[in-house]
């Protein structure tokens, strides 16, 4: 039995995962535990700021990929995947070399093109936070250049994942501004 031109469509429009999972998912989501290279390390002695961006990256490509399945797997199969529109980092802690952390990420909203993620550095020696992480990424279609929506799929993961973090404490660090805060 061959599809109809409109199921054709309809499924190109909305293709089956390749990767992730359905949920449920933890909250937060953690990534694999790595050590502070050689190669991060400053003049100053600790882990340079643009190693910070670099481990949010790569860990949330993890995070795209392992859980909700619109990371790299899915930009292979569809020609669409994750932007980063807008990001804002704290720097809370110095990390040294071989000080071993995770990156922790929550899901903090959706829509049917965007993401809104939280991420927070943590050390696995203190069990302190060093550094966070807000990010809003958009789908886009890498034909086009242009926004597209998430399959009807991704959509529920996030749902999912959404409910699943519900329940975490606030986090300062959420939406706050930037700015010298001056005396009264």
């Amino acid at each position: 039995m061959s599809n109809s031109p409109e199921q054709s469509a309809k499924d190109l429009a909305n293709p089956a995962p390749v990767s992730g999972h359905d949920g449920p998912y933890p909250a937060p989501v953690g990534i694999a535990p790595q050590p502070v290279l050689p190669e991060w390390i400053d003049y100053n002695g600790h882990m340079n700021v643009g190693y910070y961006g670099i481990v949010f990256d790569k860990a949330s490509d993890e995070l795209f990929s392992h859980h909700l399945g619109v990371g790299e797997e899915h930009v292979k199969a569809t020609g669409q995947g994750p932007y980063v529109l807008q990001l804002h980092q704290h720097f809370l802690k110095e990390m040294r070399l071989n000080e071993v952390f995770q990156v922790r990420f929550r899901l903090i909203d959706y829509d049917a093109k965007r993401l809104h993620l939280f991420g927070d550095m943590v050390s696995m020696n203190t069990g302190t936070i060093t550094a966070t992480q807000e990010v809003m990424v958009m789908n886009v279609d890498h034909k086009t250049g242009r926004s597209a929506p998430y399959p009807d799929w991704a959509i529920q993961r996030f749902a999912r994942m959404k409910a699943d973090h519900a329940g975490l404490p606030g986090v300062a660090q959420i939406g706050a501004g930037l700015g010298i805060r001056r005396a009264k």
